[in-house]
Formats: C-alpha cells, structure tokens, sequence
C-alpha cells in the first residue's frame, strides 16, 4: 500500500475536497473523522456479530477438525481480501463500495451487478440482525409476547440508530456492542464447560458429549456449515465504507491486522469449546447452549450488541442508496432539508425490507447459511481477485526471475480466489435453499410472521 501523502485527510476546522463525499465544511457532517482504533473496532463488530453465533452449529456440521482448519482457511482468503479493499481505495479515491469498484473493472454492468449484491447483502445482515433481536427478546422476557411483535419492536429501534449520520457516531455504539457480545459469548463458553449437560441434552440419566473430532455431513449440509463460517468472515463489504471515512486510510492495514487477528482467535476459542461441550446438542444461535438462566442472562448482555449489528448493517446499506442519489450534489453533505429527507427515506426503505424479510425466514441458522453464501461470497471472493488483477496485470511483462513468479504466483491465487468465490456461492446457496426447505417442513417449524417462541 502507498505510503504518500494523504491529501483527502481533512484538519479540524477546514473545508476538505473529498473524492466520494465532495465537499467537506463545518456546516455538515464530517464523514471523514474515523481514527485507527475506531476502524479497528467497527471493523471487529462488522465481523463479530451474528456469524460468530452459528460457528459451534457449523463445527457440529464438520466435525471439530475439518471445522478449526475450513475456518482458519476462510480466516487466511478473507484478510487478503480485506487487504485489497485498503490497497484498492488508495490506488483509487474515488472509489466508495465494492460496486464502484467492479465498475472500474467491468464498466457500468458490472458496477450495477455488484451494487445490487452489495445493498442486499446488507439489508440481509441487518434482516438477520433483527431476527436475532427477536430471539434475545423472547429469551429475555420467557416470551413474553408475540415473536412478529417483538420483531416490529426490533425494527423500529434499529430505525433509529441507523439514522445516525457518521460512522465516527456509530463507533462510540460499535464499542459498547463489541464489549457486550464477547461478554455474552465468553459467559456462554464458560458455562457450558462448568454445567452438567446443555439445555438441548436429555436432562435425565447419564449423559456426554458426542462431539466427533470428524463429521460426515451430506453434501448440502457440509456446503451449508462451510457458508455460515463464510458469514462470519464477510465483514470485507463493509470495510470499503469504512476506510473511506477514516481521517488517513494508510492507517487502514494496522486496523485489518487488529481486527482479524482478534476475530480469529474468538472464533476458535468459542466454536471449539462450546462444541466440544454440546455436541450435537448445540444450540443455534449458541447463546442459548447452557441452560435457561445462563441463555436469559447472555441474551440481556448481547441485547446492546445485537442492536449495534443490526444498525451498522442498515446504516452502510441506507448511506449506499443515499450517496447514490445524493452524489455531486451539494446536499450530500450539508445539512439542509433534501439532504435530511433523503436520508431518512433511504433509512425507513431500508428497515422496512429488512424487517419483511426477517418476518419472513425465521430459521436463523438457514437465514445466515443463504446470506453467506449467495450474497457474502459475491462480495468478498470474486472481487479481492479481480481488483488484484486489474491493478497489477500490466505489471507482469516488466518483471523479471523471482519478481515474475510473484506476479504469476499472485495471479493464480486471484484466479483461485475467484473460482472459489463462484463454487461457494452456488453449492452454497443450494445448501441453505435445501435447510430452508428442510427446517419449514419440521414438525413445529415457525411460520412467516409467526408468534411462537423463537429462542428454545
């Protein structure tokens, strides 16, 4: 990454040229204000969310071995790719999502292609968000009411904080939201590792673990585990707006170090302990593996985080639809009647799609394998080696012995990474239709707008 002089990084008080957001003035918001570790934080709540709650029901899928090394795998693909996100938005400023990134690549078709899997992919996330809300209010409160009042309630709140106009705003709510949620998952490791046996086990007789170090899942379960593994790891779309609104974006690779580094040793933590308790008998998400108390207690420390996922999901989708609408103009950043209403009508779109869909596919573990993989492989894979390729292709006849079989090394690796990206996202999808299919045919399956209790 290039190590000149950042001329977009705007001084406090100044009026700053902004190759994405224009014009930058004390008269607007400053969407240039993120610092190293406020990135690193938002960052690590993009990634540890709602994906980190499915990774013990993923190991129950593959087996304890194949589980830590598919994971670790995905870990290794996806820093890479993040890596590019930063190496790319210095090498082109103007460039604000993975969409206008790909249409730098593939012109006007691709940049609309990558747009739409972009916004729906984040209105998925926030969907899953809110979903998961639901279920943390029903365990909180015993189900205390209907489950689609409890996810219109969920809807509502997060409308309000997705209407917060900066992500430096928003980083203040990431850091409570990070301390919440590893609070939650690590009191749920613990206590699965102390009690007699998970709330899911037979609760009379003896009673162990059947954890298998290898599982055999069939095709479309194994596909399905690796895609909600894959959900864990595809925070990559939101780091492009991320780093656009840092205040030094070479800054941005210190922050990805941090972040993934972080992100990684939790999930291997959780996922082995948690499983290696349960086994099978691992509840999806896992905040409700360790009994009744510990789930209701787990559920109100991770209300704050699951809140804060949700936002920041539904918060980058709405500011896509606005800077799109908004761009060149100069009511995207100042304060002035078109800039607000346009905001809030990208914002209210936004939650009210969000929560159709959340009201629509109430099997949480399916919904995260369907958002991984046909929208979250779209948008971390095929990209990170199309962006390579394109900055460096010309490159190649210039290089000579050892620098040459870098560039042809890299090339292939950015090859693979888009092939790889291409077979998830189509065995996966199929994967997380036949679980879909599969969970609404059980016997007690929730329905679309159900009021039955979501969280046992």
């Amino acid at each position: 990454m290039s190590d000149k002089k950042d001329n977009n990084c705007p001084s406090d008080g100044a009026v700053t040229e902004d190759a994405v957001f224009g014009v930058i003035s004390e008269d607007g918001p400053n969407y240039r204000n993120l610092g190293r570790m406020g990135t690193a934080i938002l960052m690590m709540k993009a990634q540890i969310g709602l994906g980190v709650l499915s990774i013990p029901e993923a190991f129950n899928a593959l087996g304890l071995v194949p589980g830590i090394v598919c994971l670790i795998v995905i870990a290794v693909v996806t820093t890479w790719s993040g890596y590019m996100v930063g190496a790319f938005k210095l090498n082109h400023r103007e460039v604000y999502g993975v969409d206008d990134a790909t249409g730098l690549i593939f012109g006007p078709i691709g940049r609309e292609v990558l747009g739409v899997g972009f916004s729906l992919f984040l209105i998925f996330s926030g969907a899953s968000g809110i979903l998961s809300l639901s279920i943390a209010l029903n365990a909180i409160s015993s189900h205390g009411a209907c489950t689609a009042v409890f996810v219109a309630v969920a809807a509502i709140v997060v409308l309000g904080l997705a209407s917060i106009q900066t992500l430096d705003r928003i980083g203040k709510l990431a850091w409570i939201g990070l301390g919440c949620m590893l609070t939650s998952i690590f009191i749920v490791t613990i206590a699965v590792g102390i009690q007699d046996r998970p709330e899911a086990a037979p609760q009379t007789g003896p009673w162990s673990s059947d954890y298998k170090i290898v599982n055999s899942p069939s095709f479309a379960k194994g596909i399905a585990a690796i895609c909600q593994l894959t959900f864990a790891f595809t925070g990559t779309p939101f780091f492009f707006p991320i780093v656009c609104e840092m205040r030094d974006p070479r800054h941005y690779t210190k922050a990805l170090t941090i972040c993934q580094s972080v992100v990684t040793v939790t999930y291997i933590a959780i996922g082995v302990v948690v499983y290696y308790y349960c086994g099978s008998y691992v509840s999806s998400p896992a905040l409700g593996s360790a009994g009744h108390l510990i789930k209701q207690i787990a559920y109100g420390i991770a209300l704050p985080a699951l809140f804060v996922t949700s936002t920041i999901s539904t918060h980058m989708a709405s500011k896509y639809f606005f800077i799109r609408i908004m761009r060149g103009s100069r009511h995207l950043a100042a304060n002035t009647p078109v800039h607000w209403l346009t905001w809030l009508s990208c914002v209210g779109a936004v939650i009210a799609v969000a929560y159709i869909i959340a009201s629509a596919m109430p099997i949480f573990g399916s919904l995260i394998s369907l958002v991984g993989a046909l929208l979250g492989t779209l948008q971390v894979f095929q990209p990170a080696g199309f962006m390579w390729l394109y900055d460096n292709w010309s490159r190649g006849s210039a290089g000579r012995g050892q620098q040459s079989l870098k560039w042809m090394f890299m090339v292939g690796f950015s090859v693979f990474m888009v092939v790889l990206g291409t077979f998830l996202m189509v065995a996966g999808t199929y994967g997380a239709v036949v679980g879909i299919i599969d969970g609404l045919k059980a016997d007690g399956a929730d329905g679309a707008w159900s009021c039955a209790d979501n969280s046992s």
